[in-house]
């Protein structure tokens, strides 16, 4: 009966009212419309269902073939999985680990060749390039999204996804599974670093930034050097109530709308092609099975014509996991019914025969499989794969280049984030020597994290051999001379991520008497996914141990945080001197890290995401009034939190200091319709040149539903000379400050906001309250 119920509700939509008619989020070519509808009259239904499933690579491997030429295709299987089931499309890496792009060009040619001859229709080929071209190479890696989220630079976002698009294209990989604007709100997660932070506005401006830089400016006509990009994962995957992947998620109808679809909303209004599917459940729904959110919040109410592909086998999840459905069958009714449009089976093309089965009797509708197939030949067309389907790697003259190279160093250097400078023990001092320790000191593996040449990173050093690690960069710029290596504690190679060899502790300690400082390198070996869980978000004892023994030394320690999520350090963090967050920085972070620590360049980073103190308060930034739970921050930004944390979101030190003074808004009173233009002065009163995001914060001081705490409106990075002062000018839609009511409709109420940017502070008041209709403004 419960199946019945599901289904019922699933068809009907189990939401009232009207869809609201909006134009369409992609403007409509109706060449391609008048293309797409030709070839889908010619298509039998065999052709139609082979488009809607995805298989993996592995699938079509030649298993026979000679090792040493490399991954083979073998042609029995291209004859099964192309020539009889018609599939149309195939994702994922050879072998689990990067190809050249000569091998990529290889593969996918002969695929595409086959594709043609048997069906007419190209290839869509996906992977998983999220941080640059992490599959490919040679290619070009930039730092993980959090680093990016904490560089709050919008133009670095969109020139990473585009030289992440050129390099992805050179090996004729026309589609990307990228961004990721999950929100990390939960640091026990394990993809918290994928994303952009926890902040919803922070992950929808990135995420916008992201697919204009993969796409281009016309989502109709993808070009040579752009590739199709895929949101993941839709939606609230960031906020499981255990905190392990791809388990079940709690969030309000309120979050649901305001915050967690605020990134899709307008990615979708920027052109975004595909999109990706949670893993997981949501108040006991698996999102693979919601009509509501597949079919009525993305596909009707804001008339979006992209395609939906699931995550990894989330359709036979529905069963063997879910237990929603009592067989694969059943499984995939569901999930085309609920708006799935391509299923990543991606082992078994059994989803054919069985789909098939499906439209055959009246189970799933012909309207609805007419409707997915539409939407991905509609994907084929804008990306031009009709007419190329592969390219050549002459034509990518900058693949892996040092144009390319220089961007990511950037990127790394703005992302980083010095949270202590106790007696501006940084920049170093020349000439003195450091002792580079713990088990991040020497390793590519960690600078890069998981879905770095293969799935959990571990093939990185391997892979990322010609880049530096912290150690080799240090060796670089401080010269040999100058640096003691002795790691202490090191991970176990081949092990578990977790997994730490028998520590020689006293061996870094002795080591430490011939150093004037101690750079220890500390945090998180590299994961990937459910692989990623833990159970215990401490730092690892034996971590922890070597700085408390370091710490005896009475030698000065910096610790470097090389972490995919902030593992707590509250016993030790007072034994150190200085404190830099690197995250996931990318091949560059070691030489970015150098940079920073020497002094030629200048911190900018800051926290996308809070610092935890206690296992027992984690906690976001924007905080309900009543979770008051510990004593007032302290420090340069004393936001007035009153939560008990490591460090709050937006903190950031420089090695120069910025005053703040003169916040205006040209409107102090308001209604919906204004847009808000607010000035704010920021002077560098610092002897060093340095960048300073400046981030706009609102409070609503009173609700008919309790506010949160504060939310960020806007933010600027600027550049600053020692003694120059510029004005900044930050623009705010009034109706941005609207909230999800209780009845689940936007409203904007008349009343009092408190508007902060570094320590200014004004209030402006809306005087007349507004409801929407429409479930978007």
């Amino acid at each position: 009966m419960n199946r019945k119920l599901i289904l019922s509700l699933a068809l009907s939509g189990f939401v009232l009212g009207a869809v609201a008619q909006t134009a369409p989020a992609i403007p409509r070519d109706e060449k391609i419309e008048k293309q797409v509808e030709k070839l889908l009259k010619k298509m039998t239904l065999d052709e139609k269902i082979g488009q809607m499933c995805e298989l993996t690579i592995d699938v079509l491997q030649d298993r026979t073939a000679d090792p040493s030429k490399g991954f083979q295709l073998s042609e029995a299987m291209l004859d099964s999985v192309i020539g009889k089931y018609k599939v149309g499309s195939i994702l994922n890496v050879p072998n689990g680990v990067a190809q050249s792009v000569e091998k990529w060009q290889e593969i996918i040619k002969r695929i595409q060749e086959k594709s043609m001859k048997e069906i007419g229709i190209p290839c869509v080929y996906g992977v998983d390039q999220i941080h640059g071209t992490t599959y490919t190479l040679g290619g070009t890696l930039f730092p993980q999204g959090v680093n990016m989220g904490a560089a709050f630079n919008r133009e670095l976002t969109r020139e990473g996804a585009r030289i992440s698009a050129y390099e992805t294209k050179a090996g004729s990989i026309p589609w990307t599974y990228a961004p990721v604007t999950d929100l990390g709100r939960d640091p026990r997660w394990p993809r918290m670093w994928e994303n952009y932070g926890e902040d919803c506005y922070l992950n929808a401006e990135m995420g916008r930034e992201s697919v204009l830089g993969f796409q281009g400016s016309d989502p109709n006509h993808i070009g040579t050097n752009n590739v199709a990009a895929c949101m993941k994962h839709f939606m609230g995957y960031g906020v499981p109530v255990s905190g392990k992947d791809r388990t079940p998620s709690s969030i309000t109808e309120q979050d649901l709308r305001e915050k967690h679809f605020a990134p899709y909303l307008e990615m979708v209004r920027n052109g975004a092609l595909t999109i990706m599917i949670n893993s997981a459940m949501n108040n006991g729904l698996p999102f693979h099975a919601n009509y509501r959110l597949l079919t009525q919040w993305l596909k009707e109410d804001l008339n979006w014509d992209g395609m939906i592909v699931t995550d990894w086998a989330d359709i036979d999840n529905l069963w063997k996991r879910d237990h929603i459905a009592k067989d694969k069958k059943e499984a995939i009714k569901l999930a085309i019914n609920a708006g799935i449009d391509m299923s990543m089976d991606p082992y078994n093309w059994n989803f054919c025969p069985l789909l098939k089965q499906l439209v055959e009797e009246g189970e799933v509708p012909m309207s609805r499989i007419d409707d997915a197939v539409r939407r991905i030949l509609r994907l084929k067309y804008r990306l031009n794969l009709f007419d190329k389907p592969y390219y050549d790697m002459k034509d990518f003259p900058l693949f892996g280049s040092a144009e390319h190279a220089a961007a990511a160093l950037q990127a790394a250097e703005e992302s980083l984030i010095l949270l202590k400078n106790t007696d501006n023990i940084l920049p170093l001092a020349k000439g003195k020597k450091l002792l580079l320790t713990g088990p991040n000191a020497n390793s590519i593996r960690t600078l890069n994290g998981g879905w770095s040449y293969s799935w959990q990173g571990d093939k990185a050093d391997l892979c990322g051999a010609d880049y530096n690690t912290i150690l080799e960069s240090f060796t670089n710029k401080f010269g040999a001379e100058n640096i003691i290596y002795e790691a202490g504690v090191t991970y176990k190679e081949g092990g578990n991520w977790w997994e730490e060899n028998e520590p020689q502790i006293d061996k870094a300690v002795a080591a430490a008497a011939g150093a004037d400082y101690i750079v220890a390198c500390i945090g998180e070996n590299s994961y990937c996914e459910t692989p990623g869980n833990l159970t215990n978000l401490f730092l690892s004892q034996n971590q922890i141990d070597l700085v408390k023994a370091l710490a005896k030394t009475g030698k000065p320690i910096i610790l470097i945080l090389n972490e995919g999520r902030p593992r707590l350090i509250a016993d030790i963090e007072p034994l150190a001197k200085a404190v830099v967050n690197i995250m996931l920085p990318g091949n560059y972070g070691g030489d970015a890290l150098a940079n920073l620590l020497a002094g030629d360049a200048n911190f900018s980073g800051k926290m996308p995401y809070t610092y935890p103190k206690e296992i027992n308060s984690l906690i976001t930034y924007d905080y309900k009034p009543c979770e008051h739970i510990g004593k007032a921050m302290e420090g340069a930004y004393n936001y007035d939190a009153q939560v008990s944390v490591q460090w709050a979101f937006g903190y950031g030190l420089s090695y120069t200091t910025f005053a703040y003074s003169n916040l205006k808004v040209d409107k102090a009173n308001f209604t919906a319709d204004d847009v808000l233009t607010f000035t704010v002065d920021v002077k560098n009163t610092g002897n060093r040149v340095g960048k300073e995001s400046v981030l706009l914060f609102s409070s609503d001081l009173v609700a008919s539903l309790t506010p949160d705490t504060r939310r960020l409106r806007a933010f600027e990075k600027i550049e600053l000379q020692p003694g120059e002062t510029k004005t900044v000018t930050l623009k705010l839609k009034a109706s941005d400050l609207a909230f999800v009511g209780y009845d689940g409709k936007w409203v904007l109420e008349q009343g009092d906001f408190r508007i902060q940017a570094g320590d200014q502070v004004t209030n402006i008041a809306c005087t007349q309250t507004k409801k929407w209709e429409t479930p978007n403004k």
